[in-house]
């Protein structure tokens, strides 16, 4: 009889197999399986303990499979060191998977991308054999990802989602203001997001948590597809840190991410702040707020600076809107996520406001300030968009610049640095209105004269 992990290890071994296949002309389907078991035990030794489901379940699905099949007690497995063992298997990419990127890397082919496919959904069923996956699963789950990408990278194989686009950073809509009718964005792979997500100048841990979050609905999801009790995992955020650290670009990451994981119908983002959601006037401020959440019911509305609306005191406007907001997120639990943005202390006061926030928003996620060559880095990014590009002195002289400005509360960062490009090309312009006849070099290239403090 076919336990939890069957459809996972059969999808695993038929698809590392034909790519062996395709490659030797053997059948490999032995080696897959013991592959796939050695995946499967990784995960489940590492957070050091294991539990009846899971040792039922690889018992069911994965000693059979071996050769000789393993056919004991739960008691006797845990007693054994089978899984155990293999603890550190998925910190270093196997022979199999070695052999596969080595080929790609050769003739351009995308055999390690079946192999990341199936293996990753196999990690992740195999972390869904409990009812709540444990911190370190998840944790070795984004490990295991992030070094069969770095190998990819290594022998210059684009990972899954990576190729046929480019990335940006910082990106924020032209207005504030959220329509009725948002322009929805396509549906898109989460391979694909995650790896728009890691390429993101910076944000180390924030990539790393979103990543964890990413897992952890995915887990759930398998439970539920299996009709297994599920503990519902809270998408609600909280993101703290100063202005232009890439707020806004990730919450549209995540929204998407939502979508593609079916925890929203729609994945768009709609960003507002306290005036979007205050009125001026009694028994209006509800009305506005919920006309907010109806716009952004299908994906993740962005409440920048959300801690003015308890700023005004016990008679303010503001604490309806909390009040209507808290009510909003219970009655539409199942399709809308909520991210609260703003600096670190005032957020924990706004949190602290309304026991229905506190209870809602169960991460926190800090975005730090860009370090001078993640900043310089972010120029590049958006020169590069726009066809410009720095000479060495030029590039120097930006980093001169970049460290002269305040890293004080409200420093600007991404934007900051936006300012300074846009004022770089102006400065360009005028240098240029000179020269009669320019040369494609001339006009794409900023000297360092048009690096100027903002």
């Amino acid at each position: 009889m076919a336990g939890p992990l069957a459809t996972y290890v059969d999808a695993f071994v038929d698809g590392a197999n034909r790519e062996l296949r395709a490659l030797s002309g053997d059948d490999h389907r032995h080696e897959c399986a013991v592959e796939a078991g050695d995946l499967v035990s990784a995960i489940l030794a590492s957070d050091g303990r294991l539990t009846t489901s899971e040792l039922e379940a690889w018992l069911t699905d994965i000693g059979p499979r071996l050769d000789p099949p393993v056919s004991i007690t739960p008691q006797r497995l845990r007693d054994s060191d089978l899984i155990t063992a293999k603890a550190s298997w998925a910190s270093r990419p196997s022979t199999m998977y070695d052999l596969l990127v080595r080929a790609d890397a050769r003739d351009g082919g995308r055999r390690s991308h079946t192999y990341y496919e199936h293996a990753l959904k196999l990690a992740h069923a195999a972390a869904a054999l409990d009812l709540m996956p444990s911190p370190d699963e998840i944790a070795a789950i984004d490990d295991y990802r992030t070094m069969l990408l770095t190998t990819m990278n290594a022998f210059g194989v684009p990972g899954p989602g990576q190729a046929g686009r480019s990335v940006g950073a910082g990106r924020r809509p032209a207005t504030t203001t959220p329509e009725p009718e948002p322009e929805l964005p396509p549906e898109r792979p989460v391979d694909e997001l995650l790896a728009e997500l890691d390429a993101l100048i910076g944000l180390d841990h924030v990539k790393a948590e979103v990543r964890r979050l990413t897992s952890l609905l995915r887990v759930q999801r398998l439970r539920a597809e299996h009709d297994l009790p599920v503990i519902e995992t809270s998408r609600h955020l909280v993101f703290v840190g100063n202005p232009g650290t890439g707020k806004t670009t990730v919450a549209r990451l995540l929204s998407q991410i939502y979508r593609s994981l079916d925890v929203v119908s729609k994945g768009h983002l709609v960003e507002t702040d306290r005036s979007g959601l205050v009125a001026g006037y009694v028994g209006q401020t509800a009305t506005k707020t919920r006309a907010v959440l109806d716009a952004a019911l299908g994906g993740t509305v962005l409440i920048d600076e959300a801690y003015a609306l308890a700023r005004g005191g016990e008679n303010d406007f503001g604490l309806e809107a909390i009040d209507t907001l808290v009510k909003f997120m219970e009655d539409h639990r199942d399709d809308l996520a909520v991210v609260v943005a703003g600096y670190p202390a005032e957020m924990q006061e706004l949190i602290e406001t309304n026991p229905g926030l506190d209870s809602r928003f169960a991460r926190t996620l800090e975005f730090p300030d860009y370090t001078s060559d993640e900043l310089v880095a972010i120029f590049e990014l958006i020169s590069a968009g726009k066809e410009y590009h720095l000479d060495d002195d030029a590039r120097a002289r930006l980093r001169e610049v970049i460290e002269a400005e305040p890293r004080g509360r409200g420093f600007g960062n991404a934007r900051f640095t936006r300012n300074v490009f846009e004022h770089a090309v102006a400065l360009h312009a005028l240098r240029l209105a000179e020269v009669e006849r320019p040369t494609p070099e001339q006009l794409t290239t900023l000297v360092a004269a048009d690096l100027e403090p903002i």
